[in-house]
């Protein structure tokens, strides 16, 4: 995906008992949720997490209420600057990759809402949608070979936070020094541009709602963007 620095998604599977954090993070009566935010690079390394949020948040307003937002809007972050696409003249900014669940920005590009797309439009869903199982994989990755994650936990969220930013961090340390382990479990295509699934993938919570609106600058240039990508 040209210009793309990262997907960003959430994953809804940090279960508490503890009784004295039900007013903040109670989804169903007798567990109460916490949500794991990651932007993932291409290696399937998480460059950022947040492990916190209200069970019943959506992507948008937990990504919304931390840091990450404002570094992308004040580029702090340290994306490169605005430079043509392949075979085009235009400068055109980084991003990450999104869902519906994010509203559209020039930092964040997301698929279409329309039924009926323009090929170049086609052409551009289906980069974002290649681009996108980088997340998935790893969360799924993550959780398979640190299954602490996918236990009910009996800890408060502070110390849950520091379970999952320490397994973040072996994550991390694994893909960089033994890669090959794990390439078996991350998604691949096949001569004929079809995805096989890897061993890694786990069940992921799509959100809705929340501040999702899309801005007028980042349609704008998104449309632009859009089409000389095909």
């Amino acid at each position: 995906m040209p210009h793309g620095c990262g997907a960003l998604d959430g994953r809804q599977s940090l279960q508490t008992t503890s009784k004295e954090w039900k007013p903040l993070f109670q989804l169903q009566r007798l567990f109460f949720f916490l949500v794991l935010l990651g932007l993932v690079d291409a290696d399937y390394k998480f460059l950022w997490i947040n492990i916190g949020g209200q069970g019943h948040m959506s992507d948008a307003q937990k990504s919304n209420a931390f840091e990450l937002k404002e570094c992308l809007e004040d580029n702090s972050i340290g994306f490169p600057a605005p430079d043509p696409l392949p075979n085009d003249d235009t400068p055109t900014p980084y991003f990450i990759l999104g869902d519906d669940a994010f509203g559209l920005r020039t930092f964040l590009m997301k698929p279409y809402a329309q039924r009926q797309m323009t090929k170049e439009q086609r052409v551009f869903y289906y980069r974002l949608f290649r681009g996108r199982p980088i997340v998935e994989n790893a969360f799924g990755r993550l959780g398979q070979r640190w299954q602490i994650l996918l236990t009910t936990k009996q800890h408060d969220p502070t110390t849950i936070a520091v379970i999952v930013q320490a397994c973040v961090i072996l994550h991390n340390l694994m893909r960089v020094r033994y890669p090959a382990v794990q390439n078996k479990d991350i998604d691949v295509e096949n001569a004929n541009h079809q995805v096989i699934p890897g061993a890694g993938n786990g069940t992921y919570v799509d959100y809705t709602g929340g501040n999702n609106r899309d801005a007028q600058a980042a349609r704008t240039n998104g449309s632009q963007c859009h089409g000389r990508t095909a």
